[in-house]
């Protein structure tokens, strides 16, 4: 997937924002799909905790009352993230790093995970970590974006602490590391053109038809 995402933006000429926010609406979609009331949506910096943040303004743009935890305070978010967050903002969407709003809500809600993706190296570290226990903690359905934050994306390794989705929407290719603790798989479409599969010499046949998504079997 590093190749997959340096070859559509660097030689294809595919936008890190273009495939983000069709992760994020994919993602939405799949939140509204087992959402019993309201969303919060965890995330970090970098292209994960951007998918999150962008799945955060189409639920709110169709009412879902959503609110959002970062890992950080909000300034110290970069490149992307800093964008979506910028967008969330004007927008007036709630966004905290307190994780006693999660924590200490009695009524259920969906929890999507955009803390950590397949990038991870290393052990989860604090805050992240602390993070992970809370969501762990809760009853309530989680929808993890891409790989369950603290997973190996290769070898489905837990780093540390990770999440224990319902269900997981990966992107653009089935990740290695994406085994039962990963709930329910569906892959989504980014928009990822075939030619980019093809100067990397994978073999892909586009499974999505006319979907925008597909569920995969463990």
């Amino acid at each position: 997937m590093r190749d997959v995402d340096r070859v559509a933006v660097d030689d294809v000429g595919l936008q890190l924002l273009q495939m983000m926010e069709n992760a994020g609406r994919a993602l939405a979609w799949h939140v509204r799909d087992v959402r019993e009331s309201d969303v919060f949506v965890v995330a970090g910096n970098g292209g994960n905790g951007g998918g999150g943040l962008v799945c955060a303004r189409h639920l709110a743009n169709r009412d879902v009352s959503v609110q959002v935890v970062l890992d950080r305070p909000a300034e110290e978010l970069t490149g992307a993230a800093a964008h979506q967050h910028r967008i969330l903002d004007e927008m007036g969407v709630p966004v905290t790093t307190e994780m006693e709003s999660l924590s200490q809500r009695t009524s259920r809600f969906v929890v999507v995970d955009a803390l950590i993706g397949y990038g991870l190296s290393g052990e989860v570290r604090p805050p992240a970590s602390s993070y992970i226990d809370t969501v762990n903690r809760r009853p309530d359905p989680v929808v993890s974006l891409d790989v369950p934050s603290g997973i190996d994306a290769t070898t489905g390794e837990a780093l540390g602490n990770a999440v224990t989705p319902d269900r997981t929407v990966t992107l653009a290719l089935p990740k290695t590391g994406l085994d039962e603790d990963a709930g329910t798989i569906f892959l989504a479409d980014i928009g990822v053109p075939k030619t980019v599969y093809d100067r990397l010499g994978i073999e892909y046949d586009c499974p999505f038809g006319d979907s925008d998504w597909v569920r995969l079997e463990h």
